[in-house]
């Protein structure tokens, strides 16, 4: 009897131990297990020690509660301009309910790929190939909001969706290469053009800035000649107005001096005119040497009568030659 009571007390406590063991669960971090009673839904046992009915209750599902990424297919995208392109992506989403995950949808991951493949086709169906080239990043927020929305029931987090490849045909790509190169081809041919212009403007201006300067600088030297010739009239104006009253005076030696003078300058331009070859003297050289003894004898009253050797120099001979009379000029013997 006691043997056979001891053989039950170890049973008993074997079967203890197995239950207790079979209430206790450890959850890994990251993950989150549903508990089912009578195959319902109770409760969710978070990473760490957890505690079930034995027998009563089981595990339902193991949730992973970390950020999973969806590899989305390649597939067919017909745009609002008719242009077939093949578009693949990739999607990242993050359970933060495990019972909605497991009781609202049946196979997450695949309801989680045909919604963000439908709604790529949507959302770029709507836009003309040459937005879907350009804007990519706007059709990345436009299909994260629009899949999110609608997973959102589901206790999922969509946190990015990005596209990463637009193929299109063969055939588009060459005609998007010849329309690129004839953009570029006539933003040259405009740019060259305007370069032109302004080079002709800035051509124009410069001719007109070297006219208007050039003729300030003629008005200049004009008014600089006008200057000079007032000046000079002013001074023969004075000298005449000098001569004229030592004249009136009853000095006749100015007119000498003024007279000669005047036929020097005479013959000194006959002397230097460009069109003069030949000069045939003397001319009048009795008149010539006659001035001359005049200058002299107006340097003597200017300085005085006595000479440098304190004597009175003799006066030379001025000859008179009758009034029309013409140089004779000997003629080769």
């Amino acid at each position: 009897m006691l043997e056979g009571a001891s053989v039950f007390a170890l049973i008993l406590l074997v079967l203890v131990v197995i239950t207790i063991f079979q209430g206790i669960r450890i959850v890994p971090q990251g993950y989150n297990y549903t508990v089912e009673r009578f195959g319902r839904y109770t409760k969710t046992l978070e990473s760490g020690l957890g505690l079930i009915v034995p027998f009563v209750e089981r595990i339902g599902s193991k949730m992973n509660m970390m950020e999973r990424v969806l590899e989305v297919p390649s597939q067919e995208v017909i745009t609002r301009d008719n242009a077939m392109v093949q578009v693949d992506g990739v999607a990242f989403f993050q359970v933060l309910d495990a019972a909605k995950a497991t009781y609202e949808v049946n196979e997450l991951e695949n309801a989680i790929l045909n919604i963000t493949m439908t709604n790529i086709r949507t959302v770029m169906g709507s836009m003309d190939l040459d937005m879907l080239l350009s804007q990519r990043d706007d059709i990345n927020h436009s299909i994260l909001n629009v899949v999110d929305q609608a997973s959102t029931p589901w206790g999922v987090k969509m946190t990015r969706i990005e596209i990463k490849d637009i193929n299109p045909p063969r055939d588009l790509v060459d005609a998007m290469a010849r329309q690129m190169k004839a953009e570029r081809d006539k933003r040259a041919s405009i740019l060259e053009a305007e370069g032109k212009r302004q080079s002709a403007i800035l051509e124009a201006e410069g001719e007109k800035q070297s006219t208007v300067l050039e003729a300030e600088g003629r008005k200049e030297a004009a008014f600089r000649d006008a200057e000079a010739r007032e000046r000079q009239a002013q001074a023969e104006a004075n000298a005449t107005t000098a001569v004229s009253e030592a004249i009136a005076t009853g000095d006749v030696q100015a007119i000498n001096y003024f007279v000669a003078n005047n036929y020097m300058k005479a013959l000194e331009s006959l002397a230097t005119s460009p069109n003069q070859k030949v000069l045939m003297l003397p001319l009048e050289a009795s008149s010539v040497i006659g001035s001359i003894a005049g200058i002299s004898e107006i340097a003597k009253e200017a300085f005085g009568d006595d000479g440098p050797g304190g004597g009175t120099a003799p006066r030379a001979p001025v000859r008179k030659r009758s009034a029309g009379s013409v140089p004779k000029v000997s003629q080769p013997g």
